[in-house]
């Protein structure tokens, strides 16, 4: 192989050095520029032994001190990249097998930052419901954090991966905080790398939120009257959409055309409207709420479950006899 562990080299589009670190494969390499890692194609990379001997030395005047105030400078924001949101990538590093197959060895996980804001977040993975590797950390804007790694095996332990986002500098026009939790079987992993590979993509990626969302709460307006008059909190629930005391997730119930969806397309958009009225239900400072999902397989009960055990709203939920509902709905009671 033309590079091993070690070796420095220069990215071409960018006519920087790095190290290289580790061998992913026969055609990419893991390079380390300034602490950052990230993988890069052979193609992309040459050694800067050339460039370095056809450079010039240009003659620099010596720096003269200059003394400050030391105060620490604020991270740049890049106002002009485009955002995409907030995504985990998978980066499969593969190995040969003794029929000299390429087979994926183990997964390096990433969070990838492609957004506005610096994000502080807080970081769990679960292996058949048991805690695996926990983290509390912040990643920039428009950087990638890396995680940790995932053996190829693992996979078969049913991998959850559980986050809690917040802004590193709080804005009172945004949420308090982010969750977002994935789930991935193997079988929908092994399609994925059979795209990234024919797309010629070095990992795989999958979006954990779109738009970091806003507060609820409103700004209050600033009166132009001498009297001060006072604020009143349930104005602000007045202006909120309604809220439910009981949801029903039942397909045939949201949608009209259920019948043309995929399994996972169903789950979606039963999970985005329970977020939706449990959100409303925040804001509206309800009491109680009633989930309607049925009993059948127990996939989407188990979905709302593994999402209430992470919210801070919910003091106590039970999934309890009703005569109504039998045990197809789940009474989440809150905490304010």
């Amino acid at each position: 192989m033309k590079y091993q562990i070690g070796d420095t080299v220069l990215l071409l589009h960018s006519n920087e050095e790095g190290e290289v670190v580790e061998l992913l494969n026969d055609q990419m390499v893991m390079v380390n520029v300034g602490g950052v890692q990230f993988p890069v194609y052979m193609d992309q990379i040459d050694f800067p032994y050339f460039k370095r001997f056809t450079e010039q030395k240009v003659f620099q005047p010596e720096k003269k001190n200059v003394f400050i105030d030391n105060i620490p400078k604020e991270k740049r924001i890049d106002s002009n990249k485009i955002s995409t949101g907030m995504w985990l990538l998978m980066l499969p590093v593969f190995s040969k097998d003794v029929f000299d197959e390429d087979i994926v060895s183990y997964f390096k996980i990433y969070l990838q930052n492609q957004t506005q804001q610096h994000i502080r977040f807080r970081y769990n993975v679960r292996f058949k419901g048991l805690p695996g590797f926990a983290l509390n950390n912040e990643v920039d804007s428009f950087k990638d954090f890396y995680l940790h790694d995932i053996p190829f095996e693992a996979l078969n332990d049913a991998p959850k991966f559980e986050f809690d986002f917040e802004l590193s500098r709080p804005d009172k026009k945004k949420a308090a905080h982010v969750e977002s939790i994935f789930k991935i079987k193997a079988k929908q992993l092994f399609q994925r790398i059979e795209e990234m590979r024919m797309k010629n993509e070095p990992s795989i990626s999958f979006l954990l939120y779109e738009n970091y969302p806003d507060s609820y709460e409103e700004i209050i307006p600033e009166y132009k009257f001498k009297q001060v008059a006072m604020y009143d909190a349930t104005k602000i629930r007045e202006r909120l959409a309604p809220a439910r005391s009981v949801i029903d997730l039942h397909i045939e119930k949201l949608s009209d055309r259920w019948q043309g969806l995929s399994n996972f397309e169903i789950l979606s958009i039963q999970l985005d409207t329970f977020e939706k009225y449990y959100q409303l239900a925040v804001a509206h400072m309800q009491p109680n709420l009633i989930v309607i999902h049925g009993v059948g397989t127990g996939k989407l009960r188990n979905e709302i479950h593994d999402r209430l055990k992470m919210k801070k709203e919910v003091r106590t939920f039970a999934n309890q006899f009703h005569s109504n509902f039998g045990f197809g709905a789940t009474e989440i009671f809150f905490q304010y």
